[in-house]
This record gives structure tokens, sequence and C-alpha cells, in this order.
């Protein structure tokens, strides 16, 4: 795995090992967690248990980005997330912290007030003004692949090559992003984002090409409808498609798991990392016989 570094202002986020972003949507209308956590003492109970489960990050969201999810003003973002920012910063002030935002005001803000990551469902097709606000707090910006008319998604996504495509279109934002004098980008497929569950899995199988943009990957996968429309079940119920999708993830070199259940991904990267420190071997019969 290439090591990569993310300064997150006066800290120094390495890459060297996977790393666990813990979902917190402080929105009402979240397609599995809406509604759970809106208050800030709800939140800060949930922060508190992510990072005693092993986040490495946390990533709020003040805007459900689901399908058919109805937009709202960045004044009314602001007014969602900043006070459960400005507490988790004082609760919890070694957390690191991502903003689930697609608009350069709430990034701003949230920035200013703290946060150190800006994660942008949009890729900046939403507001290129993203990029300049992540240029100047140095902040290291989440670049998703994104289908559709921001903030609406494309529902009824074709491609002719969904893994060329999105390549392309990822390699193409990439240079502006660099441009726009932002260091530290982390690359996301955008799982589910303008894609078809089929679009995804193929995305998946082929995560591994996505390595020679130069930028860690990042994979948010955590209990979305390519695995629940397949199984005919609800969100809730699949978990374990969700873990093992997150390991495989890991085996085709994922830097960063997006996810809702955080022990459970603990758990699916201690089992890679064990994995990983085995050294592989051949009986000796084999070996002989292929002489």
């Amino acid at each position: 795995m290439v090591q990569w570094t993310l300064r997150c202002r006066d800290r120094l986020l390495p890459l060297d090992t996977p790393k666990i972003m813990g979902i917190l949507n402080i929105t009402p209308d979240s397609f599995y967690d809406g509604g759970r956590y809106t208050t800030i003492d709800r939140a800060l109970h949930r922060v508190e248990q992510m990072l005693e489960e092993g986040a490495d990050i946390i990533d709020l969201g003040a805007e459900s980005t689901r399908p058919h999810a109805t937009p709202i003003s960045a004044d009314e973002e602001k007014r969602r997330l900043l006070p459960v920012l400005t507490a988790i910063r004082q609760r919890f002030p070694e957390a690191i912290l991502s903003i689930d935002t697609y608009k350069w005001e709430v990034a701003e803000e949230a920035l200013a007030h703290g946060a150190h990551i800006i994660n942008d469902i949009t890729g900046g097709a939403y507001d290129p003004k993203i990029w300049s606000v992540a240029a100047r707090y140095s902040a290291p910006y989440i670049l998703v692949h994104f289908r559709g008319e921001p903030p609406k998604l494309d529902t009824h996504p074709t491609y002719q090559d969904v893994v060329q495509e999105v390549y392309t279109e990822l390699a193409d934002r990439l240079k502006a992003v660099r441009a726009a004098g932002v260091h530290d980008v982390i690359i996301d497929v955008g799982f589910g984002f303008g894609k078809a569950p089929d679009h995804n899995w193929q995305l998946l199988k082929n995560l591994e090409l996505f390595h020679t943009l130069g930028c860690p990957l990042l994979v948010g996968v955590s209990r979305k409808s390519m695995f629940w429309r397949k199984l005919g079940k609800r969100p809730a119920d699949v978990l374990p498609a969700t873990c093992a999708a997150h390991l495989y993830a890991l085996m085709r070199g994922a830097h960063i798991l997006r996810v809702h259940d955080v022990d459970a991904c603990h758990q699916v990267r201690a089992v890679w990392e064990w994995l990983s420190a085995i050294r592989p071997s051949m009986p000796a019969e084999y070996s002989e016989a292929g002489e």
C-alpha cells in the first residue's frame, strides 16, 4: 500500500493502515439513521461511542443526500451543523472531523469552527468555489464522483462503460482540484451517487484501477441499496453484506472506509490485518512437483 499522510491542521493522519470514518448524520431524513442524532446530547453520545469503537475520523452531515431528499439552504445546514460541531470540538478536541457538504459557505464555516476535512459528494460540480475554501485552509478534500444535476442525483443513470467513464471524469476533476491549490485529495468513486446497483458492483470489482489516479481511496458502501435491493432486504438488515464488501475493499487497497457500524468495521479491519501479516506458503509436495 502506498504511504499517504493527510495534514489535518496541526496534526498528521498517516494512512499506512486503513482508517475508519464513522458517519454522524444530524439529519431528520437520512436513509438509514435519520432523526437519531439531531440533538447535541445524542450526537455527543454517538461520537463517544464511535471513538471508543475505533473510529479514526468522524464525518458529520447535516443534509441528507439520499435520492429524492429535499435540498436545504446553506443557512439551514449551518443551523443544524455548527452547534453540534462546536460541542464535539469542545468534548473531543483530539477527534478528526470531516464535514459532508457540497456548499462552499457551509464548508468554510465548518473549517473556521475547527473541522479538518471536506467531504463533497458532488466533487465540486455544485460549486467549484469549495475547492478554494479547501485550498485556503489546507484541508484534505474528498473528491466524490457524482452523476446528476447537483444537488439532485441522476436516478436513472446510464453508462457505456461505468468504470472507464467514472475514472475519466474523476481524472478531469482531479486536475481542476489540483489547479485550485488543493494538495491532499482523497478519491471516492461515489457508490450510489448517480449509479444503479450493478454500476456499483462493477466499480467495487475494479477498485484497484483507481489507485493509478495517485490519491488515497475512500470507499463508502455502508448499508447502501447495492446490497438491500439485490437481497430484497431493508438497510437495517444488510450489515453482513456490508462487512463482506468492506473486507473486499481492503483487499483491493482501500485507505478509508466510511461506515455506520464502527465496531463491525473495526473487526473487519482486524481480520484484514491478521491475514495481511501471514506470509503465503506452499506445501512441499506442490513445490517439488513444480520443479
